[in-house]
């Protein structure tokens, strides 16, 4: 039996944008899913889910699942039960076990759909904690390829591959299509997490943008702003200059609000946290409902965000600087 864990994460820039061909800077944080994985008699898989702001769920099936009775959109439930089956799949692939049977237990501090990178986190737990129960030692990188090879399918060819790099790898990344790296020497980022409750559909905002992009120039155009935002964004980084992040940070919230993808929950987020003197705030992730990030090195925008209606958790997240790792068995720890 292998437990591995892997990071959530927030946007502090490029989110949608990176679906097409721009750079995106996301950074993992101190929220985990954990996947615990043991290999069971026939290829059936009996799957366990706790804590993804469902009711929780247990399923066994073989080839397609019976969709789970819980109260979140089918759409969303279809997408876990993807996310895990494509885990599965490639794991099973990398070991060369294509009969291999399972049994998941899917534990996460990661709203489901909020983003936070939740389905990200899960899929690179849950590969390295399938293939280190058989056997099979992969890097974070290769991990990371494996567990964007299964959102791409998942989301209908609209993935990046920011998410799960992000998980695997931790800390800030940079992701600019196939170019993948860690950030090195990033500042203290003051990081506060409003969440309005809801649940955002990846694959609908994403085809959304894509529509409006495909329709009108200046959506396109809103894209490649987007990017320039970014690009702005990583002079301010590696200056250590918060100030310039958060203005850049509201520039790009901005710019998701006029390609359709915010709600008036997160913009309310957004605008307490600012109100209250965040340095910037913006939604993070798809969009259509979750969290919203601010940057705040007081009790402010804390403050401000707990008193907001509509707003049902807020907490602090630290950078973590480690990606994906097993907790134990797999390399003989505890």
């Amino acid at each position: 039996m292998v437990v591995s864990s892997a990071p959530g994460k927030v946007y502090l820039f490029g989110e949608h944008a990176v679906v097409y061909g721009e750079p995106a800077v996301p950074c993992a944080i101190e929220r985990r899913a954990r996947v615990r994985v043991e290999e069971r008699d026939g290829d059936a898989l009996r799957v366990h889910a706790e804590d993804l702001t469902l009711d929780g769920f247990t399923v066994e099936y073989s080839g397609v699942a019976d969709a789970p009775d819980v109260d979140v959109s089918e759409s969303l439930v279809e997408a876990a039960v993807g996310y895990i089956d494509g885990a599965v799949a490639q794991a099973r692939d990398a070991a060369d076990r294509p009969d291999a049977g399972f049994e998941i237990t899917i534990e996460s501090e990661i709203p489901l759909g909020a983003g936070l990178g939740s389905s990200a986190a899960v899929v690179v737990a849950g590969i390295d904690a399938a293939t280190r129960e058989l056997g099979v030692e992969l890097t974070p990188r290769e991990v990371a390829e494996r567990a964007y090879q299964v959102e791409y399918e998942v989301q209908d060819g609209q993935a990046s591959r920011a998410d799960t790099f992000c998980s695997a790898v931790g800390g800030a990344v940079r992701v600019e299509r196939d170019d993948c790296r860690a950030i090195e020497e990033v500042p203290n980022l003051p990081f506060v997490i409003g969440y309005d409750g809801g649940a955002g559909d990846t694959g609908e905002l994403v085809a959304g943008v894509r529509a409006l992009r495909e329709e009108y120039d200046f959506a396109a155009a809103t894209v490649e702003s987007i990017g320039d935002v970014v690009r702005a964004g990583e002079r301010a980084l590696s200056d250590g200059d918060l100030e310039e992040l958060g203005r850049l940070m509201d520039f790009n919230h901005g710019l998701l609000e006029a390609l359709g993808v915010s709600a008036r929950s997160l913009d309310e987020l957004v605008w307490a946290a600012r109100e209250a003197d965040a340095l910037g705030a913006k939604l993070t992730g798809a969009g259509g409902g979750g969290c919203i990030v601010a940057l705040d090195e007081t009790e402010g925008a804390e403050t401000a965000l707990k008193y907001t209606p509509g707003c049902e958790e807020v907490f602090r997240a630290e950078l973590d600087t480690d990606g994906v790792h097993t907790e134990s068995g797999g390399d003989g720890t505890q």
